[in-house]
Order: C-alpha cells, then structure tokens, then sequence
C-alpha cells in the first residue's frame, strides 16, 4: 500500500479510535481455566495469586488464542484482533501505549522509505495522555471523576506531600488529538480549531480567562510567541511585572505604616489633652 493507504491507520491511532474487532486483554494475572459455555459465549475465568476468580464472556467466534491452564500476565492478548490504545493504557501503562503507537506510526511510514524521528510522534501522544481523572480527591480541591491536567495535579500533590496531607491518587486518560485540541486550557486556541461558536459561548458563560501561556494563543493575538527570541521578551516583561508588584506592596506597606504612626501619635495628643 502506499502512503495515502496507510494515512487511515496513522489517523485511527492519533484519533484513539477502537478497532472494529478489538482484541481481549488479560485483566488480571494469574491462570487460565474455561468454564461452562452459555448460548454464544464462552465463559473463561482467570484465576489469581490469591485464587480469585475473574470470569470473562468471549463469543463462540472469536479466535481464542490461550489453552486451558496456561498462565498469563495482566495485559496479555486472550482474543485475537486490533489493539485498542485506551485498553493498552488501562492494562499496560504509559509506556507501553508510547511504544505501540510510535511503532505502528513509524511502520506505515517506514513501508514508504520516509524517515520521521521519534519524538515528533511522542510530542502528539504526550499531548494525548496530558489530562488525568481523579479517582480519589484526597486533601485535594478536585472532585472524583474531574479531569485535570496531569502536570498541574503533580505539583499539587507534591505541595499537599509537603504540607502532610493526603494528595489525590488519579487514572490515565487517553484523549484524541481533536478532542485533545478542545480540551485546552485555553479557549482562543480551542475556538481556532473547531467548535468555534460552542468554545467561546462556554467560556463567556464561565468566565473564562486566557493567560496566553502557549504558542498559539499568541499568534492569534498578534504578540511574540513564548519561546525562541520571544521566550527573553516573555522573561523581561514577567520580571518588571513582578518588580511592579513588590514596589506597589511596599508603598502599601509604607502607607499604612504611616497612618498607623499618624494615628499614634493623634491618640497621644489627645490623651495628654484630655
């Protein structure tokens, strides 16, 4: 096949979508037993370390490709079929998900002799795997089952560590690049994508404000892009705002300074009057 025959599986893998036939993955580990069929399934049951049964339904036509009594690792492929990512995710790990998708982006592109380099296909899947679902808040100001940002979550859970309280524990989430694209903290570079009227209509809605910390928000507003040259600009502006800050505090802290000394000594005059 060509490159433009390919295109489709580079896009099913960017977009997170699931294979028509999805393979079925270990949810556990441990050893394999089949029990009783009912109907069109087949029920298949993996036992433990502990000796907890895992019962699974798999329909009569699919190809079952473990024997009874074989022992397997969480993950591993029970029923042939596509790899589904969002399952790698769950069942594998950030790793292993990285490794798949750079794997089978670079195959249809290698078919056609073209060399990419692998991190820009692993800047597309960070920016996939960057939000994160709260499992349990913990000391947290999140709620279970919000999606946060996982950098941001991190840094709030080291400052929670810190302060000796309970940081919030999370799951992966794999989000499709267009849904990734929407997703964005900010909502000028949402509404430059797609869904235009629905990006900004909600965040009028909740007052949303764009702090332009990205590349393409500044683009969009016409002013230099924080990174390259632009990233000095950035930096000195940050530092005379910062500047700004601490000399207006301090006259606040000298004014009142003033005023509570005026008001000192205006309750002195009065007592030696009175």
């Amino acid at each position: 096949r060509d490159i433009t025959g390919g295109l489709p599986r580079v896009a099913e893998l960017f977009e997170a979508r699931k294979a028509k036939d999805p393979a079925i993955l270990a949810t556990h580990s441990g050893v394999i037993s089949f029990g009783k069929e009912v109907k069109t399934k087949v029920r298949l049951v993996i036992t433990d370390e502990l000796g907890e049964p895992h019962e699974m339904a798999i329909s009569k036509g699919r190809s079952i490709s473990v024997f009874d009594g074989e022992h397997i690792e969480k993950g591993d492929i029970i029923v042939e079929g596509g790899l589904t990512a969002s399952d790698i995710l769950e069942l594998r790990g950030r790793e292993e998900l990285t490794d798949y998708i750079v794997n089978e982006v670079q195959e249809v592109y290698r078919l056609q002799g073209v060399k990419i380099n692998d991190k820009h296909i692993e800047v597309i899947i960070r920016q996939m795997l960057r939000r994160v679902r709260i499992v349990d808040p913990g000391d947290s100001r999140h709620l279970a089952g919000d999606q946060v940002e996982r950098s941001a979550l991190l840094e709030a859970n080291d400052a929670l560590v810190a302060e000796g309280k309970t940081p919030a524990t999370f799951a992966h989430i794999l989000l499709g690049i267009t849904k990734a694209s929407l997703s964005t903290d900010s909502f000028i570079s949402a509404a430059s994508f797609q869904e235009t009227t629905r990006v900004l209509t909600e965040a009028s809605m909740q007052g949303k404000v764009d702090r332009l910390r990205g590349l393409k928000e500044n683009v969009i507003v016409g002013r230099l892009i924080p990174a390259g040259t632009g990233l000095a600009y950035h930096e000195e502006r940050r530092r005379r705002r910062e500047e700004r800050v601490s000399g207006e505090a301090e006259v606040a802290e000298l004014t009142f300074a003033s005023s509570t000394e005026t008001q000192d000594k205006a309750e002195s005059a009065e007592a030696v009057l009175g």
